[in-house]
């Protein structure tokens, strides 16, 4: 079915961060980003709730290359509806290209089987799996190096802001979110650094499968 609100892309720059209060176990749920865009300032709830699992958080931090990202960054700020296909600049975990680029198309010499293999990890690291303060603990290393800010996922129902920034397919079927899952409509957040380069923090968690057929189903 997909998200209920719509999705979309939220293109501004930082405001504020702040984190959940913790629970009274010490877990935090959300790591806030306030976006400002010409419409006002966005409220950005980035979800690392671990759903009563010690490990339930998944994430890892991927380097983007400008040319596979350069049709979102030349979008203005503000918020972006996005259709949920590879062709609007949607993300999908999964499947994405910018996500995932190829090794092979590079033209690089390697002079031994480790520095392939380095080159392999930079490009598409492992996932972490952890709590929820471990994760936003390397959400805000990313976050320190923002200048401009790609927020993905679907609309407030009310007022200005985003949630569902996570993955958004790959629920178990029965259990409570799988009504939501569908591809090409994955939250995520990805930061412009000075420098000109693209970081993103992608985040699932551990009930979330790592396949998915074309309705976003578990497979």
């Amino acid at each position: 079915m997909g998200l209920k609100d719509g999705y979309g892309l939220l293109i501004g720059t930082k405001s504020d961060y702040y984190r959940d209060p913790p629970d009274n176990y010490g877990r935090y749920y959300h790591g806030n980003l306030v976006i400002h865009a010409p419409a006002g300032n966005y409220h950005c709830a980035i979800d690392v709730d671990p759903k009563f699992m010690p490990d339930g958080i998944q994430w890892r931090v991927v380097n983007i290359r400008l040319n596979d990202f350069a049709a979102v960054k030349a979008m203005p700020d503000g918020w972006h509806p996005l259709v949920s296909n590879p062709n609007s600049g949607a993300l999908d975990y999964i499947r994405s290209y910018v996500l995932h680029p190829p090794i092979m198309i590079w033209n690089v010499r390697y002079d031994s089987c480790l520095s392939r293999f380095l080159n392999v990890i930079r490009w598409n690291p492992p996932w972490n799996s952890g709590t929820g303060i471990q994760a936003l603990t390397d959400l805000e290393a990313v976050i320190a190096q923002g200048v401009r800010f790609y927020m993905f996922g679907e609309p407030f129902h009310t007022g200005l802001g985003v949630h569902n920034i996570h993955q958004n397919q790959g629920d178990p079927i029965g259990g409570g979110y799988d009504d939501e899952n569908a591809i090409w409509q994955d939250g995520g957040t990805i930061i412009e650094t000075a420098q000109g380069t693209f970081v993103g923090f992608l985040n699932k968690f551990k009930t979330q499968a790592f396949k998915t057929d074309n309705l976003g189903r578990p497979v």
